[in-house]
């Protein structure tokens, strides 16, 4: 493409008018993936300053750099005021728009987006669409599966993925969207025609200043879906009006909203809920008719998701009758509330509740089933929001009869400080806990301890399969972990 296209949204674009007729092959933000005839754009971020490798990308053959200060090198220089935007609007022009081309669902809130992204692609598969899913877990273009980095990746790589997903005949992209993303301009150009509002509880508050920081970043989702009303394209703002939340997000959109909830009057509603330790029955309530839910997911949480993906998939169309259906297929979401067995006489439960709200979320629902005791093993991560390591741990005493504090990503922290942080200001008078720094030893020592009927929840990682000391992630499964530690309870 040449560079006079990609600078056509430029406010100034005719001042460059000399460099319009150059052949761009490419456009990248890695000096070290730059090869003959890319352009390279610098990008601040937390840890490098892509100004600082501008000789690199002109060696590797840079074309041309774009960046927010002059720069002497060799090449051709276009100066921006934010790279970021430039990055995003030249990646949308670059790979042709392509969220014009394929409806597009962003899922957002604390807790609960990747469950809700999971539902909603077996419901779409159901309806006979072909999915694209970009997320915590892991990409997926139909079947096929590609490891992920951040949550919500950048620009460059969203525009590009998108544009192959629609190469590859998908039909429906459904991603999770965090704050970071919003905040950071990561979902720049990307143009949703429904979004989702799963919960707001603390979580982030290393990265943002507070609670409404980081609610105003949530709610750009809602204001990004626009003010423009289009014959050919409804938008919606899928709202969950349980939470405290709910009416700012409201008032953050102008496009048609729709709400779902189980404690509040909604427009999609559960009613008559029975929970089980096996599963959850309730009676799905929506404007085109009622039906009931026999579903393999556990907990109430689970049942305030089922109605996220039900009211986002109705609002795109999909009968009643698929969404029952897919809903009572689907067995499970990788690490959220996952069963490990090896034919104990206890239950053995992995999740990724890390933040007091989720965590709280899946100990009560355990509470309502279990028999005898409940142990939960739990720590925090490093270089994350301090302030809620207290909480976590009140959290796991209120609810558990042992609690195990342990490890979880300690990254550059040292994991006993960490520790300290959730046991400060408790004593064993609230509840009878351990700390075992080492979290394999924590596991194990959990699964010696459990008897006949007891409940054991591993919480914190879920699906990761790495732990994070340092700046290195090292193999390490919870689930893995605690089938080996139930081999050796057996031997």
């Amino acid at each position: 493409m040449r560079l006079k296209e990609i600078l056509s949204f430029h406010p100034f674009a005719n001042q460059f008018s000399a460099l319009y007729d150059l052949e761009i092959n490419a456009i990248k933000m890695d000096s070290r993936e730059i090869t003959y005839g890319d352009l390279f754009v610098c990008i601040n971020g937390f840890t490098v300053d892509g100004h600082d490798y501008v000789d690199e990308a002109v060696q590797n053959g840079a074309a041309v750099i774009v960046a927010e200060r002059e720069i002497e090198t060799t090449v051709p220089v276009i100066v921006v005021a934010d790279t970021v935007r430039f990055i995003a609007m030249a990646a949308t022009k670059f790979f042709q728009f392509p969220t014009n081309e394929v409806p597009l669902i962003g899922v957002t809130g604390t807790n609960g987006k990747t469950t809700v992204t999971y539902l909603l692609e077996k419901i779409f598969n159901q309806y006979g669409k072909k999915t694209g899913v970009i997320g915590t877990i892991q990409m997926k273009i139909g079947e096929d599966i590609y490891p992920v980095d951040n949550t919500t990746p950048d620009a460059l790589f969203l525009q590009q993925t998108i544009r192959k997903m629609i190469d590859q005949r998908v039909e429906q992209v459904i991603m999770e969207v965090s704050s970071h993303a919003l905040d950071q301009g990561r979902v720049y150009g990307c143009d949703y025609n429904t979004a989702i509002f799963t919960n707001l509880t603390q979580d982030h508050l290393d990265y943002h200043e507070s609670m409404d920081d980081y609610l105003r970043a949530k709610s750009l989702l809602f204001a990004q879906l626009g003010n423009r009303y289009q014959l050919e394209t409804d938008k919606f703002a899928i709202i969950n009006l349980d939470d405290p939340a709910c009416q700012k997000l409201i008032r953050s959109t102008a496009q048609s909203v729709i709400t779902y909830g189980i404690d509040h009057e909604a427009m999609i509603m559960a009613k008559s809920i029975s929970l089980t330790p096996t599963g959850t029955q309730f009676l799905l309530c929506t404007p085109t008719g009622n039906t009931e839910i026999n579903s393999k997911l556990i907990g109430k949480f689970n049942v305030s998701n089922m109605l996220a993906a039900s009211a986002a998939a109705l609002a795109n169309d999909v009968p009643l009758p698929i969404v029952k259906t897919a809903l009572e297929m689907i067995t499970g979401v990788n690490g959220r509330f996952e069963l490990v067995s090896h034919k104990q006489s206890f239950s053995v439960i992995v999740d990724y509740a890390h933040t007091p709200d989720s965590l709280e979320n899946v100990l009560t629902t355990i509470k309502e089933f279990a028999k005898k005791k409940i142990y939960v093993i739990v720590g925090c991560g490093g270089d994350r929001d301090r302030t809620k390591r207290p909480l976590m741990a009140q959290i796991a005493l209120k609810y558990a009869d042992r609690a195990i504090f342990t490890s979880d990503n300690p990254r550059t922290e040292d994991p006993q400080i960490i520790i300290n942080d959730m046991t400060s200001g408790i004593s064993n008078s609230n509840g009878e806990y351990q700390v075992i720094v080492d979290r394999r030893k924590a596991i194990q020592h959990a699964i010696d301890q459990a008897n006949d009927d007891d409940i054991i929840l591993i919480a914190g990682k879920g699906h990761e399969t790495y732990q994070q000391i340092g700046h290195v992630k090292y193999h390490f499964d919870d689930r893995d972990v605690a089938r080996e530690a139930l081999l050796r309870k057996e031997k």
